[in-house]
């Protein structure tokens, strides 16, 4: 049985670096039992003055947009820059299994063999908003370990895969040309919360119809309106296989991280970030807090064959446990 890790142990090793020590960690952040919940909120506390001076970057897009793809080129393009890059790649987990696939370093094979970067696949469990649970986690945990640019691949887009905006600094959505109406593949309310958008695989005979993919979606932005951070969202084009366009994606990230320095809006986000990963957690105890109560648990026990035999409403039983909860605590 390996031996269990001291807080100091676990502190030092990501502080140092240490990619071993770093995967620990995060695997510690990630686990459910109690005493490692413990251990790893007190983990994060303590490197907490040593976290924040990285850029994080969102990248989400609907499925074959080549997310892992771009973001190995991209990454490999940071790090010839100077860069220490470190990729938090979410898996989908089934909902039948539980399990995932976590196949991202084999699809970035060559940047997952680079020592300046860092891949960690982790599955986003019974998580909506497309990313881990653990996400914000693990992003501390790399930016404690040195590194400049954290890189966020979601699950792909969908109605609830958009909480990854709320912990980053660059929401970046990456869109395909060529895949029938351009302007159909758009939801709005992912759209409105871009901060760049990205017509990929735009090389061979897609570069014509990559051109005219971004004309549509430029008209279309013009219709939205701006955001409190007064950012105009740009449309570029890039191709993961010959590099072009890459450059100038890292260029539009570096004069929107210039802009919302010096604005301010980058400081008010970061503090509205805190507060929303705040409520998060809070909600998640309690709900641990009141699904483990004896007199919460004994209710459901009791009734769950009436709700699953549509005797009984969710909302009423939902509501009884409530009103058992709040009694019991006032006692």
């Amino acid at each position: 049985m390996r031996k269990r890790l001291t807080l100091q142990e676990y502190k030092e090793g990501v502080l140092s670096g240490n990619r071993t020590k770093l995967s620990q960690a995060i695997t510690l952040a990630e686990s459910m039992l109690e005493s490692d919940v413990a251990l790893a909120s007190d983990l994060v506390q303590e490197i907490l003055p040593l976290t924040g001076k990285s850029i994080r970057i969102g990248i989400t897009g609907v499925p074959g947009v080549g997310k892992s793809s771009f973001i190995e080129a991209f990454g490999k393009m940071l790090i010839d820059e100077g860069k220490s890059v470190a990729v938090l790649a979410v898996d989908p987990s089934s909902q039948k299994s539980k399990g995932s696939i976590l196949g991202d370093k084999t699809r970035m094979e060559k940047l997952a063999g680079d020592k300046r970067a860092f891949i960690r696949p982790s599955p986003t469990g019974a998580t909506l908003g497309g990313v881990s649970a653990k996400t914000r986690e693990a992003m501390l945990l790399c930016e404690a370990a040195g590194f400049e640019v954290i890189l966020i691949e979601t699950v792909g887009v969908g109605q609830s895969e958009t909480s990854v905006k709320g912990m980053v600094d660059f929401f970046l959505l990456l869109m395909l040309a060529g895949a029938g109406d351009e302007l159909q593949g758009i939801k709005k309310g992912i759209m409105e919360m871009a901060d760049g958008v990205v017509i990929h695989k735009a090389d061979g005979a897609n570069r014509a119809t990559a051109k005219k993919a971004k004309s549509a979606y430029e008209n279309a932005l013009h219709l939205f309106p701006q955001g409190n951070n007064n950012w105009s969202t740009p449309v570029l084009t890039a191709s993961s296989i010959t590099g072009d366009g890459l450059d100038e994606v890292w260029k539009t990230i570096q004069s929107y991280v210039a802009k919302m320095k010096d604005s301010g809006f980058w400081d008010e986000n970061r503090a509205s970030q805190r507060l929303n990963w705040l409520d998060e957690n809070l909600q998640f105890l309690f709900g641990i807090l009141f699904l483990e109560h004896g007199k919460v648990q004994e209710m459901l026990n009791q009734n769950r064959k009436r709700v699953e035999n549509g005797e009984l409403s969710p909302l009423s039983l939902a509501r009884d446990l409530i009103d058992a909860f709040s009694q019991s605590t006032k006692k």
